[in-house]
């Protein structure tokens, strides 16, 4: 056999090792990778809202320590100190929620908001959703399957308010559909509500099905709507 054949096929033997190795290594770090990044958007958020309670530390520590001063103000350090600071900031406010007079605080502040035309909408619909989320549909399930993109596929979304047709009178739902892994991006749906595939999945399961890609799924899903009775 001559030398180049002898090289051409250790080259060839080479070649599915590397892509098998180059594979097990993605899979390997595919998790943690897809796990960072949405820990680093969550704290990216956290350190963007705490950032101002660094800076105001560093300037009043700035006149007795400008080396603390200046510790404040390193980018890694106001990276980890303000999502700690957001943190508290949201178990302080979640404690001041729970108590009487912190409820009556908040409702004197959102009386102020709701003079703010362009800041009542924004806030007042952002707290409708999330309200819709935390509290059970009138009709049906809160976690449900509709034909998205196509008729012939499926897609997760959460019902967050059912309408109906003032021409037909059929009942129609508005479903939030996320979009994988990032939960906060995603499309609103109007769906007609017979059309909706009910599904028995919680919020806590919905969320880690959209965060992790599908992976995080059971082992049986009701993809079929079931089949109409017709009428007598």
């Amino acid at each position: 056999m001559k030398p180049g054949m002898a090289d051409d096929s250790a080259t060839s033997v080479r070649r599915p090792h590397l892509l098998r190795h180059f594979l097990i290594g993605f899979f390997t770090v595919a998790p943690l990778w897809i796990t960072w990044l949405v820990f680093d958007f969550l704290f990216s958020l956290l350190a963007r809202a705490g950032a101002p309670f660094m800076w105001g530390a560093a300037r009043v520590v700035r006149p007795f320590s400008e080396t603390l001063a200046g510790w404040l103000m390193n980018p890694a350090v106001q990276y980890v100190l303000a999502a700690l600071f957001a943190l508290a900031g949201l178990y302080a406010v979640g404690l001041l929620a729970s108590a009487v007079l912190g409820r009556r605080l908040i409702g004197w502040l959102e009386r102020q908001l709701e003079r703010l035309p362009l800041v009542q909408t924004i806030y007042g619909g952002t707290k409708r959703f999330l309200q819709s989320l935390r509290k059970p549909p009138v009709t049906g399930q809160r976690v449900v399957l509709i034909s998205f993109p196509t008729p012939e596929m499926k897609a997760v979304g959460f019902v967050t308010k059912v309408m109906r047709d003032e021409t037909t009178g059929r009942e129609v739902a508005a479903v939030y559909v996320p979009t994988s892994p990032n939960p906060t991006s995603g499309y609103i749906e109007i769906v007609p509500l017979d059309e909706v595939v009910q599904t028995d999945w919680s919020m806590e399961e919905a969320m880690s099905f959209v965060m992790t890609g599908g992976a995080n799924a059971p082992d049986r899903v009701r993809f079929t709507p079931p089949r109409k009775t017709p009428p007598a």
